[in-house]
């Protein structure tokens, strides 16, 4: 089974805790942070308790000045409540780059942030999982965003790809969807995405992406896969062969569309 190929790790550095430092030395730094949510601060600030707010996570720089890697939505509770100090972690000789790589770790241990802010923030601190996706979908002219036909907006998803399988799958995926069905909200559903990008990864040696891309649109246009994905996971997958999952579901299809009309010692068993 594919593992994981990307690492989150930041080198070996002095780190501080327990400091109490004043509210107003401490500054964000949206590349390397999450967007601050006023409203999420405010409900933080109306039902505070000071003894629970536990430590936030600073980064001091080169110059002195202090920013914040994690807590900034605690941070700003306690200033529109009027405290004057919170207590914190300091981290220190880290890069720009590195704080939003102790960022995008913490976060994975803890409360997650949304997917388009880890995006982000893992472009800024270049990291390799991030810089490769985005690198892939750069190349096939797509951003991250609301689902479109230029614009996809399972994050997750297409990391998930990259991660598990690499950047080339990723990119053999993409064009693999865009050869069968064109460029259309449907092309670029999660779903879907995962199930050729697992068929791909697991079996990509053995497959043509020109004749996958032409048996996959015989089957039906990107719609069509969209609504059977979604009819066959909700009823447990396809026979029972799969977890019930939409990208499991999906990869299923995948394979069925690449064994039709093929000798049985031809075909991939899913």
């Amino acid at each position: 089974m594919p593992v994981n190929r990307y690492a989150f790790q930041i080198p070996d550095h002095t780190v501080e805790y327990g400091v109490e430092i004043e509210i107003s030395d401490l500054n964000i730094d949206p590349q390397a942070q999450r967007t601050l949510n006023e409203r999420r601060a405010q409900k933080i600030a109306h039902n505070i308790v000071p003894a629970a707010i536990g430590s936030i996570i600073v980064s001091q720089r080169e110059d002195g000045s202090l920013y914040i890697v994690d807590g900034q939505h605690r941070w700003r509770a306690c200033a529109l409540c009027g405290t004057r100090t919170i207590r914190a972690e300091i981290h220190y000789g880290l890069t720009q780059a590195e704080e939003a790589m102790l960022f995008l770790i913490r976060n994975r241990e803890s409360h997650k942030p949304r997917p388009i802010d880890e995006y982000h923030v893992g472009i800024t601190g270049g990291v390799p999982l991030f810089v490769d996706t985005h690198r892939v979908l750069e190349k096939h002219g797509l951003s991250l965003g609301s689902t479109s036909a230029n614009t996809v907006g399972a994050i997750a998803g297409v990391l998930n790809i990259t991660d598990r399988y690499g950047a080339a799958i990723l990119d053999r995926t993409l064009s693999v969807a865009e050869a069968a069905w064109g460029r259309s909200p449907e092309t670029w559903d999660g779903g879907l995405l995962g199930g050729i990008g697992m068929f791909l990864g697991r079996w990509g040696d053995h497959v043509d992406d020109k004749e996958l891309a032409r048996k996959m649109l015989e089957r039906g246009p990107a719609v069509r896969w969209r609504a059977d994905a979604l009819s066959l996971s909700a009823a447990g997958g396809i026979s029972n062969r799969g977890s019930g999952s939409r990208v499991t579901t999906a990869y299923h299809l995948v394979a069925d569309a690449w064994n039709k009309g093929r000798r049985a010692e031809n075909r991939i068993e899913a």
